[in-house]
């Protein structure tokens, strides 16, 4: 069951906006630079894959990388892993967000409806230069890691950007995670310095930190000096944290210091180390190289995501997701970042439209989960906001189902290139994502990214059209991870990606490539469910389920069934409903009939059962392989992982689940 085709698109652009886009400049200089000819988004893509050096020479070169290139841009391209790139080039990630150093505006900073603040270029440049110093006073050199237990703070940047001026490895966490949660990640990588914060706010109450940072610290012996930075107390009893110092005390020895000696690095140095969900174990360490970050983060900016000079550049999302590290280098490409920490339902939900309309926001990032939640609370922020400025929006976390789109089309703005797009932190990015010059369908991601080899393949690893199957690339790419933290042998990574289909990368999404050469993902694969030997993804439920009125959430699992049987499973569906609605026959047999009438009989589920909380990471992504753990009494190894553990245990021998 595929989402039905739309006879039409909901967006197209017109064309000034066509001629004026990035991407359309980038072409015409590709085809002059090497002699192509590139009509289209087609022919761009194909050249993009099978002229790799020539393509990723453009991106380096429209991008304006600051470095040196080298001669050699691809090396090995037969393997994967395997493949080198830009093997003699030189460059360092933060020179290259550093770029300008005037008195525009670099970053602006809300923290709910509590705390606003801005920090012009000069500023910016001004505090990595101060921290730096005292990082380098403190040890730090290249390859040392530099861990922050941070919000979506203005001094999150600078604390990664004096890091990747040094080359020392950034590696970040949001506070709100607990203490078994940040050591499970930080304890990998035993960083030298760690810097986290006093507190922050959420749904306008404060949560404070330093208990949890003294017990985290406690459990962490390679920190050699603990940095708090002060943001929701007027004082601070710090004693009780060892190596503790404030962060004004940290720099203060340094306030003189007015330039940075950004260090000249190969390619392939690492930048970030990231982090797999944990929900089925002790998080996976992801380490990406500077290199391959920037330019991918470059392409997608400037080419898919249309970013300018100027542009005001917004996502919500905390330092715990890839996310973060994708808004931070929207400095390379000239934005404004527009950070934001805490609830994003203050003001009944309205508050990031207040944040669009005061700051002229251009792209507007979230999941796919809030536009779900705001079209269900009745918002109409074209109808409340001055959103003129906007001219994209960006969605990821999940699929945005066709509602989705139609939503934001009918109650955000009309004239704006909504972006679907999906990647992860595999690769800090994307595999597939928008196109301004593109039409937008409804349901659908608009095309694979350029140059990124994407197909999907059924199970024999022939690829298909108009079938799901798994989404692969088929050709190396500069982001690829440089492999895993503690994984000396390269085993973990390649099982991780390259076990399923030889030379392949596997990414794990159950997908679809449509008619317009979109894209569809139906989830996770190893989430999809298999009724009598049937595929389905979740996400062709979760669509019929949500857009009834009375459900808030809903989360779907495959259940062996009979129990202890390998060799079946049953639909079992969770919904939480709206306050003061009941699952009684009547609603039952509506879910039912909805799905039935929508999709097909393998569909409807045979148990629906109410939950009145739904887990989730926290990065906001349900969490479908806990649940199906819990539900066959197995143990959910990291629950540090989940912002709502205690979640869990509504499904915990259900007795509905018995019979």
């Amino acid at each position: 069951m595929s989402y039905p085709i739309a006879d039409r698109p909901l967006w197209v652009p017109d064309g000034g906006r066509i001629a004026a886009a990035n991407i359309t400049a980038f072409a015409r200089r590709a085809e002059s630079r090497w002699g192509r000819s590139l009509p289209g988004y087609d022919t761009l893509h194909a050249w993009s894959v099978n002229e790799p050096a020539e393509f990723w020479t453009s991106v380096w070169e429209s991008g304006e990388v600051r470095g040196q290139m080298g001669s050699v841009v691809l090396e090995d391209a037969e393997h994967m892993p395997g493949a080198r790139w830009f093997s003699g080039a030189r460059l360092n990630f933060a020179e290259n967000l550093l770029r300008s150093r005037d008195d525009s505006d670099a970053l602006v900073f809300w923290g709910e409806d509590r705390v606003k603040n801005r920090l012009s270029h000069g500023d910016l440049y001004r505090q990595v230069a101060h921290f730096a110093a005292a990082l380098q006073e403190q040890g730090v050199v290249a390859g040392d890691r530099v861990a922050a237990y941070m919000p979506n703070l203005p001094e999150t940047i600078v604390v990664m950007l004096a890091a990747a001026s040094i080359g020392a490895i950034f590696s970040s966490a949001s506070p709100d995670f607990g203490v078994q949660g940040v050591l499970d990640r930080f304890g990998q990588i035993e960083p030298k310095v760690l810097v986290a914060v006093d507190g922050y706010y959420y749904n306008g109450k404060i949560v404070d930190c330093l208990d949890r940072l003294a017990a985290i610290t406690d459990g962490l012996p390679s920190v050699k000096r603990v940095v708090v930075v002060p943001y929701v107390h007027a004082r601070h009893d710090i004693s009780h944290v060892h190596h503790a110092r404030m962060l004004v005390d940290f720099v203060k020895p340094f306030l003189a210091e007015t330039e940075i000696a950004f260090a000249q690095l190969p390619f392939a140095h690492p930048l970030f180390i990231m982090y797999s969900s944990g929900t089925t174990g002790v998080p996976k360490c992801i380490v990406h190289c500077a290199g391959g970050v920037l330019l991918q983060h470059l392409k997608e900016h400037r080419l898919h995501g249309d970013v300018k000079p100027g542009d005001r550049l917004f996502y919500f999302t905390t330092c715990g997701w890839m996310m973060w590290n994708w808004l931070v280098s929207g400095l390379a490409s000239g934005a404004t970042l527009l950070l934001y920490d805490g609830s994003p339902m203050i003001g009944n939900g309205a508050i990031l439209f207040d944040y669009a309309a005061a700051e002229g926001m251009t792209h507007f990032g979230t999941s796919a989960k809030f536009i779900d939640g705001i079209a269900k609370a009745g918002l109409r922020p074209r109808a409340t906001h001055d959103l003129s400025a906007l001219r994209a929006m960006f969605s990821t976390g999940s699929p945005l189902v066709p509602e989705g789109f139609e939503y934001v089309y009918r109650e955000i703005k009309s004239d704006i290139c909504l972006s679907s797009i999906s990647g992860g932190t595999d690769i800090v990015s994307c595999f597939v994502l928008g196109n301004p010059t593109l039409p937008v369908w409804p349901g659908e991601i608009q095309c694979k990214a350029l140059g990124m080899a994407v197909d999907v393949f059924d199970e024999t690893g022939a690829p298909v059209r108009g079938e799901k199957g798994e989404l692969v690339c088929t050709r190396p790419f500069p982001v690829m991870p440089l492999g895993f933290w503690n994984d000396a042998d390269g085993a973990k990574y390649r099982s991780a990606y390259f076990a399923r289909f030889e030379n392949v990368w596997c990414h794990g999404d159950f997908s679809e490539i449509t008619a317009h050469d979109g894209l569809i993902i139906y989830g996770r694969s190893d989430a999809t469910l298999n009724p009598g030997g049937v595929r389905i993804g979740t996400a062709e439920i979760y669509r019929q389920v949500e857009k009834l009125g009375e459900v808030v959430e809903s989360l779907v699992i495959g259940q062996q069934w009979p129990p202890g049987d390998a060799g079946d499973v049953r639909v079992v569906l969770f919904v939480k409903l709206r306050d003061g609605v009941a699952l009684d026959e009547a609603l039952t047999a509506r879910i039912r009939q909805t799905i039935r009438d929508n999709t097909t009989p393998r569909h409807v589920p045979a148990k629906i059962v109410q939950v009145t909380d739904i887990p989730r990471t926290k990065s906001g992504k349900i969490v479908e392989l806990a649940v199906r753990s819990v539900v066959h009494g197995e143990a959910v190894r990291n629950v540090e992982a989940l912002a709502n553990p205690d979640a869990l245990e509504q499904f915990r021998a259900r007795p509905e689940l018995q019979n």
